[in-house]
Parts: structure tokens; C-alpha cells; sequence
């Protein structure tokens, strides 16, 4: 019935659409079993009220940033908080500036680590020391080069704690701005808080953004806070929330009023020596969030396979068209509605070309990282 195609072989064209109809599944799975679950994710509706906070922000050589952002912080719309930033060994006006903000804003506690030519710390020092410092058990972190969206960030962030809530996942954006690169990086950022909150929802939290995350103190201290990877460049919010979130202990909170917004890299240098850091936490995942993460992209890479190779098939060439198109609608919706819940305009129709770019993409940099590791780095 079916007719060869190049050198191929009846038996061979049948393996290949096996293999698609299973990856077009798999993928159809996540979309509708996992994706689809923040699309659709109403929360309940919290009690107004005030617990203590204390902010945490960690700074090295970020002067202008935090001149610029940090009053959007000490301003927010809430009874009850501290804003404590530690300045980490910088060179710049960082503490000149801080000085300044702490006659103004009360609220506001800094401390200082000292350059030490001996000795090379990187950020879990400084959010350990911040940490410490804190008067009250909710932490809120965010970073220098961050602006949240609101004054009722910090009220939407705390209203997620309770009795069994200890860690709140937020969103961390990015600024946009003209360019290919900006895109990519605001789709890319768009598409892991789209994973990380369906599988949080779902009962499987897996990781959060240092950038919009909230956490308590005593569960820091009871879970030996940063030990187990105190010895790796990155991980501090990742990889701790991979350790210690539960589907009992972590809620998510993506309300416009919550999200934060950072400068994205301008050059693909230094966007690619960013992801790359982040890249070398997710192989100490656990077991079962690495692969998850895993089938997701291997399961679209060979989707797209399948499809390319199948078009020389007379016979199969609707049912693979039909697959394409619904798997394609369906992607559509669900970014659609992503976008609209998270605030990001203007990435529709470069999602689709993201969506395939990106397999290469983050291949590239993972298999960078396993022969040409990172040198250690603060941020």
C-alpha cells in the first residue's frame, strides 16, 4: 500500500510515523495534561493580611540599578516589612548609594561584605548573610536589577503563606525592547515559568527564579539552607526549590500585581554565559523532575523530525498534517493565554519559530557546559 520514499523501506516509513504518532502524544500530554493546567488555574481568593516580611536583595557593583529600582521596593503597598540589602563586595557607588536610601526609607537595613583578595565568595554568601540578618521567618527575594510591576507586589507575594505554605513561586519577566535577541529571551523566560508553574499546580514543583521567589526562614534553616550545593556557581533558587518544595509546601502566585522586571542581557555573549550558568544546577536535580524536563524536548524534537521527513509520504501526508495542525493550535492557545496571564506581548508569531529554534539552542549550551564548563561566577 504505502510506497518507499528515497532509500527508505515500507517497514522503515511505518517505524517513522510510529515514532511520530508517539512523540505527537507525548506532546499532546503536556499541552493538555500539564500546560494547560496554569491556563486554566483559578486560585482562591486569600484573606487580607499582614504578615511581617523582610525583603532580600543581594548586590555587587549595582549602583545604578539599585538607584533606580530600589525605591519601587521600600514603596510597596504593605503594613509590615524590611527591606535589607546586602552590598556584596562591590566597587562601584553601591554604598554611597545605599547610605543615601537609608536616611530616607527607615525601613531599610544593609549590610557589607568586604573584598577579601584571598577569597572569592559568590551569592549564597550574601543571601546567607541576609538571611541571618532577617527579623521575620517570610523572605521575599528579588534582585538588584529588578523592578516589581506594582505596590501590591509584596502584599500579592505574602498573601500565598500559610500554616502548610512555605515557598511561593513567582514570575520574574523581562523588560522588553526592540530586537530578535529580546524576544527570544522574553519567550524563553515566558516558556520555563509556563513549566515550572503547571508542574508546581500539578503537584510537582521542580524549580523558582531568584528573581520573584519567596520562601520562610525556618524552613531554610530546618532544610540546612544552601549545604549540599554550596560548592556550585548557581542554584540558589533553582536548585533550592528543586530540594525542598513538596506539592503541599509550595503555591504559585502570578497575578499582573506581582510580577517583577529585569534588564535583559544585550548581546548574545552575555545572554549565553547567563543561560549556561543556569544550566550547570540542572543536572543535580532529582531523578523524576530531569526527566520530565527532558521528554518535553526530546519528544518535540522528534514531533518535528517525523513531520519533515513524512511530507515525501503520499499515503500519510493528512494524518501527519492534521497531527501538525492540532498540536499547532493547540501550542497557539495555550502561549496565547500564557502570555496574556504573565503580560508579555508581541511573541505569537515568533513562538513558532522559537519552538523549534530553541531544541538547537539549548543542546548547544548543554553539551557547552558538559566539555567547556563555566568558571564560576556571582551572578
Amino acid at each position: 500500500m504505502l510506497k518507499n520514499f528515497g532509500s527508505g523501506t515500507v517497514v522503515q516509513e511505518l517505524a517513522l510515523f510510529v515514532i511520530f504518532l508517539f512523540a505527537y502524544a507525548i506532546q499532546l500530554i503536556y499541552y493538555l495534561g500539564v500546560y494547560l493546567k496554569f491556563v486554566m488555574y483559578r486560585k482562591k481568593k486569600e484573606k487580607p493580611h499582614s504578615q511581617p516580611v523582610s525583603v532580600i536583595i543581594c548586590a555587587r557593583n549595582e549602583a545604578e540599578n539599585l538607584n533606580t529600582h530600589l525605591p519601587f521596593v521600600l514603596e510597596q503597598d504593605y503594613d509590615n516589612f524590611e527591606v535589607i540589602v546586602v552590598d556584596d563586595c562591590s566597587t562601584d557607588d553601591t554604598e554611597d548609594v545605599l547610605t543615601l536610601f537609608r536616611n530616607k526609607y527607615p525601613l531599610l537595613k544593609t549590610t557589607t561584605i568586604r573584598r577579601d583578595e584571598k577569597f572569592s565568595n559568590g551569592k549564597k554568601l550574601a543571601l546567607i548573610l541576609g538571611i541571618k540578618a532577617a527579623r521575620h521567618d517570610l523572605l521575599l527575594f528579588t534582585d538588584a536589577d529588578c523592578k516589581p510591576e506594582s505596590n501590591q507586589w509584596l502584599r500579592m507575594m505574602a498573601s500565598n503563606f500559610t500554616t502548610d505554605v512555605s515557598i511561593v513561586l513567582g514570575y520574574g519577566g523581562y523588560f522588553p525592547e526592540s530586537g530578535l535577541l529580546n524576544q527570544y529571551i522574553r519567550y524563553d523566560t515566558l516558556f520555563i515559568a509556563l513549566q515550572y508553574f503547571s508542574f508546581a499546580i500539578c503537584k510537582n514543583p521542580y524549580m523558582g527564579v531568584g528573581r520573584n521567589l519567596a520562601y520562610k526562614k525556618s524552613l531554610f534553616y530546618s532544610g540546612k539552607g544552601f549545604s549540599s550545593h554550596l560548592h556550585l556557581a548557581s542554584g540558589d533558587d533553582d536548585l533550592y526549590v528543586n530540594e525542598h518544595a513538596t506539592g503541599r509546601n509550595t503555591a504559585v502566585e502570578f497575578s499582573a500585581e506581582s510580577h517583577t522586571r529585569s534588564i535583559p542581557k544585550q548581546t548574545i555573549e552575555k545572554w549565553v554565559l547567563q543561560k549556561k550558568r543556569h544550566f550547570t544546577t540542572s543536572r543535580y536535580y532529582k531523578v523524576k523532575h530531569k526527566f520530565l524536563i527532558v521528554v518535553e524536548p526530546f519528544s518535540r524534537l522528534l514531533f518535528y523530525a517525523g513531520f519533515f521527513l513524512l511530507l515525501f509520504s503520499e499515503e500519510l501526508l493528512p494524518f501527519i498534517m492534521a497531527a501538525f495542525g492540532i498540536r499547532l493550535l493547540t501550542q497557539l492557545i495555550v502561549i496565547k493565554k500564557t502570555m496574556i496571564r504573565l503580560n508579555e506581548k508581541n511573541l505569537l508569531i515568533n513562538s513558532l519559530f522559537f519552538d523549534f529554534i530553541s531544541l538547537f539552542v539549548n543542546f548547544g549550551l548543554y553539551l557547552s557546559n558538559r566539555f567547556r564548563p563555566l568558571r564560576h561566577q556571582w551572578k
